[in-house]
């Protein structure tokens, strides 16, 4: 079984030579055949998508250049619990194993199966993160009820909104075209971006019917992507 590992940390120290030397010692005991490493010190608050060595590894997890890949924690492939468990969701489409050192060595797949313990842990995670969300959006609520209440102002300014071009040509929006050509879901792009799922819907009626009917009327000219049709509209309204 081919196998890699991936290890981050925050800070150049002592951290990364103790994830090294425990992966390595696990790689020799269990006599697996390791054929890559990806290595990063990148701040644990970066999201998967702006960690170099993290989208290399999912890049050649797509191409199924590994059967396993062994990380010392959990919380090493995600900034959160769901970019963790986005990550954990596509090694598992690939089905590929995955082994956290500092859990016992825990594994994703015994015998090509799903393991029972693996996939117990992965729900506590996916009803902490509803947890999580439900904290922070009662949080926020509250803090704008007060901000309100000490004579705050909610929103744009009176008489001002943002034109359909000032929003198109955000990199915000841009992403999130990018993501929905790939067929991701309005919750799997809000985890990754950080933004909220009203904002994806949002662009998502951009790409939906404006992006159809757009299409339709070019009859035989070729297909355009996202990217080159946020530019042809912005183009055909200037």
């Amino acid at each position: 079984m081919r196998c890699v590992c991936y290890k981050r940390v925050s800070t150049a120290n002592q951290e990364l030579e103790n994830q090294t030397d425990s992966i390595e010692k696990q790689i020799e005991l269990f006599g697996w055949n390791k054929v890559g490493e990806y290595s990063e010190v990148i701040s644990g608050m970066k999201s998967r998508d702006t960690r170099p060595q993290l989208r290399k590894l999912l890049a050649d997890a797509r191409k199924r250049k590994f059967d396993r890949v062994i990380v010392f924690e959990l919380s090493r492939l995600g900034r959160n619990t769901i970019d963790t468990l986005t990550t954990l969701k596509s090694f598992e489409e690939k089905g590929i194993n995955v082994v956290v050192r500092g859990m016992g060595n825990l594994q994703s797949l015994v015998n090509g199966k799903k393991n029972p313990i693996w996939n117990l842990i992965t729900s506590v995670m996916s009803s902490l993160y509803e947890l999580e969300r439900e904290n922070i959006l009662e949080r926020t609520e509250m803090g704008r009820k007060m901000y309100v209440m000490n004579g705050g102002k909610l929103g744009r300014k009176v008489g001002t909104v943002e034109s359909r071009d000032s929003f198109l040509q955000k990199d915000r929006t841009k992403k999130i075209f990018n993501l929905l050509e790939k067929g991701k879901s309005v919750r799997d792009i809000s985890g990754r971006l950080g933004v909220s799922t009203k904002t994806v819907v949002k662009v998502r009626k951009y790409w939906d019917k404006p992006r159809k009917e757009y299409v339709e009327g070019l009859e035989n000219q070729p297909v355009v992507s996202s990217m080159e049709f946020v530019d042809l509209m912005l183009w055909e309204e200037n």
